[in-house]
C-alpha cells in the first residue's frame, strides 16, 4: 500500500490523513499476481504454461485443468469431473482409488494442511524431488502414487480461494493463490485441480454462499497423512465466559 499525497487529503484531519493508504492498482504479470492477490482460474487456464516466467512461478506437480459444465434450461446444468481415459489424470498416470464430498459453510476456511511425500529408502529427498519434476513428462511413470496422497479437487457449488505452497525439500518456495467456481456458476473458472504430495493447501470461501467439493485421492484416507500447518483458523473459540464456567 502507498502512502496518500498530502495535498489531495489536506481537507480531512491530520489524525486520519496518518492512517490512510491507498491501493496499489499498477499491473503486475500473471507470475506476480499468481502469487499475490491472486488470480482466476480462468486466467490460469487461458495462458501459456511454457511461458518462462510463469514457468518459474508455477509449483511442480499441481495441475489445474477446464471443465465442462452443460447447461440444462429449466433444470440446471450437468458438469463433467474427469474421464479416466482423456486429459490430465491420463497425461500424469493418476487415477483416485477414493472419493469423497465436502462443504463448507459461508465465512469459513480450511487451514494449510499437507500430505507427507514417500521417499523412496536411501534416496536423498532433495535430490529425488529434482528427479521427479526436473522434466515432469518423463518421469511421470516414477510418481508413487500409491505410497503419498495427491488430492484431485472439483468445486460443486460455490466460489472458493485456493491456497497452494510448496513446502518439498530442495525445490523452491513458490506460491499459486487463484479463484474457482463451481458447477452453479458457469463459466471459465469451472476447473478441476490437482495437489501433489508435499504441498501445502488451504481453502477460502468467498461470498455468502456454501462451498460444496467433491475430491479424490490417490491413497485411501489415513489420518496419519493429515499433517496440519497454521489450521487455527478451523477452530471457533468460545467467549471466555463460556470457558471459564465449563472449566468451574
Amino acid at each position: 500500500m502507498n502512502k496518500p499525497d498530502k495535498k489531495l487529503w489536506e481537507g480531512i484531519t491530520p489524525e486520519a490523513r496518518a492512517l490512510l493508504r491507498t491501493r496499489e492498482y499498477s499491473s503486475t504479470t500473471m507470475a506476480e499476481r499468481l502469487r499475490d492477490p491472486g488470480v482466476e482460474v480462468g486466467e490460469l487456464l487461458a495462458v501459456d504454461r511454457a511461458d518462462a516466467s510463469l514457468k518459474a512461478a508455477w509449483i511442480p506437480g499441481v495441475e489445474v485443468f477446464a471443465r465442462t459444465v452443460h447447461p440444462q434450461p429449466y433444470r440446471g446444468v450437468f458438469g463433467e469431473f474427469v474421464r479416466r481415459d482423456e486429459g490430465v489424470l491420463k497425461e500424469i498416470g493418476l487415477w483416485p482409488v477414493q472419493w469423497a464430498a465436502a462443504r463448507m459453510f459461508a465465512g469459513t476456511a480450511k487451514g494449510f494442511h499437507i500430505h507427507p511425500p514417500s521417499i523412496p529408502e536411501g534416496a536423498d529427498a532433495a535430490e529425488w524431488f529434482k528427479k521427479m519434476f526436473s522434466r515432469p513428462a518423463a518421469n511421470v511413470g516414477s510418481r508413487p502414487y500409491e505410497k503419498e496422497q495427491w488430492d484431485v479437487i472439483f468445486f460443486v457449488q460455490g466460489r472458493v480461494e485456493v491456497f497452494l505452497r510448496d513446502a518439498r525439500a530442495g525445490l523452491d518456495n513458490r506460491v499459486m493463490r487463484f479463484f474457482v467456481d463451481g458447477d452453479n456458476r458457469r463459466g471459465r473458472n469451472n476447473a478441476g485441480l490437482v495437489v501433489p504430495a508435499g504441498v501445502a493447501h488451504a481453502m477460502r470461501v468467498e461470498g455468502s454462499e456454501d462451498v460444496i467439493m467433491v475430491y479424490g485421492t490417490s491413497t485411501c484416507f489415513h489420518p496419519e497423512f493429515e499433517g496440519r500447518i497454521a489450521s487455527e483458523i478451523e477452530t471457533a473459540s468460545l467467549p471466555e465466559s463460556w470457558a471459564s464456567f465449563l472449566r468451574s
